[in-house]
């Protein structure tokens, strides 16, 4: 089962919009590539298989991946050398959108921990009833380095907001996704949440 984006942005303001949307008259020149947009990657550059996660940090289906079926992921095919896993953003909401502006705005390194630890916590950060989510992502921010006056400009920063919305349409095209977690093996997509033992067949047929 995965979470459908359309169903979740019904629950919100709509996380996409087009620039005319917005406002912004068109650009004759590309903007320079906002750094923060790099590849957030793990395992080696010479791996067999690039995968491909595409998740949405406010999904529990992800959430979930994250916690129980990634760590094996990990040990046994980035460690060893088998595939190079890249993260992509697919927010469903505005709150993941926010939670995924924060942990791009951090250094490089302190990308997949920071991630890995708002899965964790998903429960008390995103889903409280008793806690606001920006305030619990500003505590959250602030104990993986990013002091408060730099919080405040990442949330408030259109140019990132749009740069994550971006790279989201752009999956969505190319791949034909619309759920979240979403895998390409190579260039093969696989929907839905799976256990260790469908991620390595689709890993291996994929030729890892």
């Amino acid at each position: 089962m995965s979470l459908s984006r359309r169903t979740l942005l019904r629950v919100g303001p709509p996380v996409l919009a087009l620039s005319g949307i917005l406002g912004r008259p068109a650009r004759a020149e590309a903007a320079a590539p906002d750094p923060r947009m790099t590849d957030r990657a793990l395992g080696s550059a010479d791996a067999k298989l690039v995968v491909q996660e595409w998740f949405s940090l406010t999904c529990t289906h992800c959430a979930r991946f994250s916690q129980v079926v990634f760590p094996e992921v990990k040990a046994k095919l980035i460690d060893t050398g088998r595939i190079r896993y890249v993260y992509h953003d697919f927010p469903l909401d505005q709150v993941a959108l926010t939670a995924a502006m924060i942990a791009r705005a951090l250094p490089p390194e302190r990308y997949e921990p920071f991630v890995q630890s708002l899965f964790a916590s998903q429960d008390r950060w995103a889903f409280s009833q008793s806690n606001d989510p920006q305030t619990e992502l500003a505590k959250m921010a602030a104990l993986a380095g990013m002091p408060h006056d730099a919080f405040q400009r990442t949330v408030d920063d259109q140019g990132l907001r749009q740069a994550i919305l971006d790279e989201q349409n752009a999956g969505q095209a190319k791949y034909k996704i619309d759920s979240t977690p979403s895998f390409i093996f190579g260039a093969r997509l696989y929907s839905g949440e799976m256990e260790y033992d469908a991620f390595l067949k689709q890993a291996t047929d994929a030729g890892a």
